[in-house]
């Protein structure tokens, strides 16, 4: 691993210019490219503390040896230069931006004397005209079966068509009418080009003036009694009318436009491109890339994703569109969109919609991407191979003697120490058992997290000790069923004499998360050892670098960033965090909503909001003397003092949904699959 400071340039060697700069390892080749509008600027900030940047970066920046770059006149040159760098050395820390699929294209050989018609994947080649990419070979087939019928190009390879020449009789194809046969003469090549010439007019989205024509074709040869012809013709429109509803309008105005949206987490990003050709949608492609966080870029994590999808697609494609719809714009907006025109040959527009169509087009565009990076981690998630890898890597990294098979994680939710609930999320071989979720209403007051999560993992745990010491159930608990040993082991902690059920909170975990770094890991590993706990490992995931923390440990641990187990902590955490936001978000509503003011006769929401505004909760509001509440706007003496006596007469000051035992009330009721499955995301 080498030190940065190795082969940091001297100060003032590096110009301050718009160029391209590299970096390589110890054997010379090029592991990461970037293009920057002042070299110096950027070059230098790499070599700043090595711990404030990003996990990928830092590993960049110890896998190297030496940087070196060229300066060019203008940021588009720079763009340009970094393209074709990446092309050409293909750096392992740049983004790449690889498909998650191979996705099939509709393609016309125009470079051939009868071009053909057919399905292609993989790289493009010159002389043929590609539409798509297509989710399925199978939505190509079927919309070339329809269109044969107005367009009836070949659709067979070369063998086939030199085989019919050779014998002079055409393929089913020729006889049905679905080809114009020009292996055997029907057609010459120039009016088989005419007809495929048309099918790609039809296809890039002209297809208002061939409707008009097969119309007029059929009018007119139902005017001349050619009843077979325009019955022809009139099954000949209803194909093309069917291809067309299956491409519907989405932007009226016949926008040409790439609509582009992501999805991230900390270390990976879904991409989702809709590719509107003539106001429809022509295609849809995806992918999900490493992130690579620049920080010295100025751009927001969106713009970063914009610059790289912009610069690396599009780069390698010829179908270039009139504009591309973003999230968000890179800070080099505007040379990028120079680069671009040049690529396309005509202005080309980078700008994010704001409402309207386009805007929710985005949206829709986003929710894909969404879905398509949960579906991502799903498939890892459901992989045996992979869970139990996670499991080993976590064990090995955290020094554990076996592979921890049930990991419990705990967050915290407030806001300035307002209705404060901490969450539990626990995992059993890799996957979640929210039948085991538990939520916790905190009692003590303050904005302390620490103290917070201090206070959940004690009550979960005081709970454990508590059922660990109350001893063995009788054999036979009255009705049938038999208790001891073999039962406790088989519902996996002591059973309650009353029920035969596992006791709450009866079975431990292998393994302790928090959300956090070295404050809250301490914290949960203090109140461990006050319970005298000792077979419950501790650890803490950390947002900012994602590092995992030991309790007592000046020095994170570091997993990798392809590590299965990394990707099994950030799962835990997310969930005990999204658990937790949305128990949060039910108690404010609650708090909000639901009060002793309803039953105050005249009072509306109007003048109910106004009190909440002033005094921020109800309890404050119930603290208040009728003379504070008269001065609220709208509020006269007579409905101030009916607020005190409702307030007063239904308990004033116990925070609505609080629970009366103290003991039952430290855990919320557990919400079923389909609950937890329909609360808001975190």
């Amino acid at each position: 691993m080498a030190d940065p400071s190795s082969y940091r340039p001297a100060p003032g060697t590096v110009p301050d210019a718009p160029g391209v700069y590299r970096f390589r390892d110890p054997h010379g080749r090029v592991i990461y490219v970037g293009k920057a509008k002042n070299l110096r600027s950027r070059v230098s900030s790499y070599f700043g503390d090595l711990w404030t940047l990003h996990p990928r970066t830092q590993q960049m920046l110890t896998s190297a040896a030496t940087v070196d770059w060229v300066t060019v006149n203008t940021e588009v040159e720079a763009l340009q230069l970094e393209y074709a760098w990446i092309k050409e050395y293909d750096p392992r820390f740049n983004v790449k931006y690889r498909d998650d699929k191979s996705y099939p294209y509709l393609a016309v050989t125009l470079d051939e004397e009868y071009p053909r018609l057919q399905v292609m994947r993989g790289a493009k080649r010159k002389g043929v005209r590609y539409f798509g990419p297509y989710s399925h070979a199978w939505a190509i087939r079927e919309t070339l079966d329809l269109l044969l019928r107005v367009f009836p190009a070949r659709t067979c390879s070369a063998g086939v068509f030199r085989r019919a020449a050779q014998i002079g009789r055409p393929c089913l194809l020729g006889d049905i009418g679905k080809c114009a046969a020009p292996c055997v003469g029907r057609v010459d090549a120039e009016e088989h080009r005419r007809i495929v010439e048309e099918f790609c007019d039809f296809m890039a989205g002209r297809t208002d003036h061939l409707v008009r024509r097969l119309e007029q074709r059929m009018h007119e040869a139902s005017q001349q009694l050619e009843f077979e012809r325009a019955a022809r013709l009139r099954d000949d429109l209803a194909a093309v009318r069917r291809a067309l509803e299956k491409q519907a309008v989405v932007l009226p105005d016949g926008t040409d436009a790439d609509v582009v949206a992501f999805a991230d987490d900390p270390l990976e990003a879904a991409v989702q491109v809709f590719h509107v050709r003539g106001g429809r949608v022509r295609g849809q492609r995806g992918w999900v890339v490493e992130k690579m966080d620049d920080a010295t870029t100025g751009d927001t994590g969106l713009g970063q994703l914009v610059h790289h999808f912009c610069s690396q697609v599009y780069g390698e494609s010829s179908d270039v569109p009139r504009e591309v719809l973003v999230p968000a714009l890179p800070t080099d907006a505007g040379a990028l969109a120079d680069w671009l025109s040049q690529r396309r040959g005509s202005r080309v527009r980078l700008r994010v919609p704001q409402r309207g169509d386009k805007k929710a087009l985005l949206d829709t565009v986003a929710r894909n991407a969404a879905e398509a990076l949960a579906n991502h981690k799903l498939r890892r998630a459901g992989d045996l191979t992979a869970r139990s890898q996670a499991l080993e890597e976590i064990a090995g990294a955290l020094g554990l003697d076996a592979a921890p098979l049930r990991i419990e994680c705990y967050d915290v939710s407030q806001i300035h120490g307002t209705d404060v609930v901490g969450s539990m999320v626990v995992f059993e071989d890799g996957l979640p058992r929210k039948s085991e979720y538990r939520r916790f209403t905190v009692r003590a007051d303050g904005t302390d997290d620490v103290a917070a999560l201090s206070e959940v993992l004690r009550r979960r745990f005081a709970r454990y000790v508590a059922a660990r010491s109350a001893g063995e159930p009788s054999p036979d608990d009255g009705g049938g069923r038999v208790a001891g040993p073999a039962a406790e082991e088989a519902a996996g902690g002591p059973l309650d004499p009353e029920t035969g059920k596992p006791r709450r909170f009866a079975y431990p975990p292998q393994l302790v998360v928090v959300d956090g770094g070295a404050p809250q890991v301490n914290a949960a590993a203090a109140v461990l050892a006050d319970l005298a706990i000792t077979e419950v490992a501790v650890c803490g995931l950390a947002k900012r670098l994602e590092e995992v923390w030991l309790p007592d440990q000046d020095v994170p641990v570091i997993l990798p960033r392809q590590s299965e187990g990394l990707y099994l902590l950030q799962r835990l955490r997310d969930e005990a965090h999204r658990f937790a936001i949305s128990f949060h978000r039910q108690r404010r509503s609650k708090r909000m909503t639901a009060s002793g003011l309803d039953a105050v006769p005249g009072l509306g929401e109007v003048r109910r909001k106004a009190l909440l505004r002033r005094f921020g909760s109800v309890k404050r509001l119930s603290q208040a003397s009728a003379e504070e509440i008269a001065q609220v706007p709208g509020i006269g003496p007579r409905t101030a003092g009916a607020i005190v006596a409702a307030l007063s007469g239904d308990g004033g000051s116990a925070a609505p949904g609080s629970s009366g035992d103290p003991d039952r009330g430290s855990a919320a009721p557990v919400a079923t699959e389909a609950e937890i499955a329909q609360q808001p995301d975190g």
